[in-house]
């Protein structure tokens, strides 16, 4: 049977206190549903179809650019059984239904292959949850041989069915055929006033179409979010299964609790990375590259044997192999330094190509430049790239120095092999393989007296 996946996410969130809607709180550095999204285009469904409400506008733009096949508007919020009839019109009568939740982002591929595989034509998938403290979750009601009999919300619980510590997910796999027919004869005489799409587990049973549960691997999988403090925990707990993957993947990490992976990483063999480095957007590692303690990373390409010293920022940027960067070093968007360039403690590199064993060590701005092979830039110097209005390319040759405390301003050449004299202020193209000096002329001033305060 093909599959369709329905991804309810229409609650407020009211315990966020937050104006941001429940979903687009940022997990990772991504909203909520955008991982709940991500791990259900991964079952390669026939279509993904979200159920949206509060703050729809919100959800909207924050999911701009994420491909679903349809947004269905709940208008009113009157409990999952009614969000799930808003999609149904969209979804064939021979697909399975796949039912997820936009506040439950760490469910896993494998857990909900494994859920698919227990539903049919006529047999219907339950993930289920052991929990030590069930608080808050519809119970598991099973008979005496085990099988899954119903669900009963909390507030609606005897004091027998509240002392059962098998909780629902929310999470099903059901034919769409018998579904829509079971969302029709929903009611909402409980506690909440509300249509439960739990109460579809009792009709499922007494239709005689098989209820087949799944206990989930593992409580966090399924752990929705309601609050900030939920919030944080989960968010410690995705930490801690990115950490888990790159050590499993051979990947020194000198402090597992302290790395932030709010993207893609990708690592090569014998990485090490220090305390609290954070990797944003598609990061690419290779052999041996070290990263330093309280680094940020995005969306940057780095080669083998690259050390990234601690407290620098990269971003949008590409580093060739057996580079040393930093420490407090920052590249920005469109810096591509070849291999075995040096970039020193405050050096900014922007827009700009930095040629094989180049060096920067310190205190340097380079924007909007093409810099040579084997390139001195000194201590202090400046590339002048923008004039008030319009941006201006540099080009420096191979073998040139600049001096210390220079300035270039573009748009000029540097010919090959050329030196700049420290204090130059260089606005002409400077001729290759010559020494340029352009300084104010130095004086002394005989009789000069420095000032003095004024006595009250």
């Amino acid at each position: 049977m093909k599959l369709s996946i329905v991804i309810l996410a229409a609650g407020q969130g009211k315990r966020m206190k937050s104006d941001l809607p429940k979903v687009v709180q940022p997990l990772a550095g991504r909203p909520l549903l955008r991982h709940v999204i991500d791990t259900a285009r991964l079952l390669d469904p026939a279509a993904i179809h979200v159920v949206y409400g509060h703050g729809g506008e919100q959800v909207r733009a924050a999911m701009a650019g994420i491909a679903v096949d349809s947004w269905v508007l709940q208008a009113e919020q009157l409990g999952t059984g009614h969000a799930l009839m808003q999609a149904m019109p969209q979804v064939p009568d021979d697909h399975l239904v796949l039912v997820l939740y936009g506040d439950v982002p760490l469910i896993r591929r494998e857990t909900l292959t494994e859920l698919v595989a227990l539903a049919s034509a006529d047999a219907m998938g339950l993930l289920t949850v052991e929990l030590a403290d069930p608080t808050g979750y519809g119970r598991i009601v099973r008979d005496v041989e085990g099988r899954v009999r119903s669900i009963v919300e909390q507030k609606d619980a005897t004091l027998e069915q509240l002392a059962i510590r098998e909780g629902n997910t929310g999470v099903m796999a059901i034919p769409a055929r018998p579904l829509r027919a079971w969302l029709s004869g929903l009611r909402n005489a409980n506690a909440q006033k509300e249509y439960y799409l739990t109460d579809v587990i009792a009709m499922a049973v007494a239709d005689q179409v098989a209820v087949a549960p799944l206990v989930s691997p593992t409580v966090a999988e399924v752990l929705g979010i309601n609050d900030k403090l939920q919030l944080a925990e989960v968010e410690a707990e995705y930490r801690r299964l990115r950490a888990r993957e790159l050590m499993l993947a051979g990947v020194t990490l000198v402090d597992p609790a302290r790395i932030d992976v709010r993207g893609h990483l990708e690592t090569g063999r014998d990485v090490l990375i220090d305390i609290n480095a954070v990797f944003e957007g598609k990061v690419v590692l290779g052999d041996r590259v070290r990263i330093g303690p309280n680094c940020v990373l995005r969306d940057v390409t780095i080669g083998a044997d690259t050390q990234v010293h601690a407290h620098s920022v990269l971003e949008d940027s590409d580093i060739g192999a057996r580079c040393l960067i930093g420490p407090f070093a920052r590249t920005r968007p469109g810096a591509q330094l070849a291999d075995g360039v040096h970039i020193g403690n405050f050096v900014e590199i922007k827009n700009s190509a930095m040629g094989p064993d180049s060096k920067a060590n310190h205190l340097a701005y380079v924007g909007d430049a093409t810099v040579g092979a084997r390139v001195n830039i000194g201590a202090g110097t400046i590339v002048a790239n923008y004039d008030g209005a319009n941006k201006h390319r540099t080009i420096i040759g191979d073998d040139a120095h600049t001096g210390s405390n220079s300035v270039l301003v573009a748009p000029i050449t540097v010919g090959a092999g050329a030196t700049i004299g420290a204090g130059s202020t260089v606005g002409k193209d400077v001729p290759a393989g010559k020494l340029t000096v352009a300084r104010a002329k130095q004086l002394t001033l005989e009789g000069w007296k420095r000032p003095v305060k004024k006595k009250p």
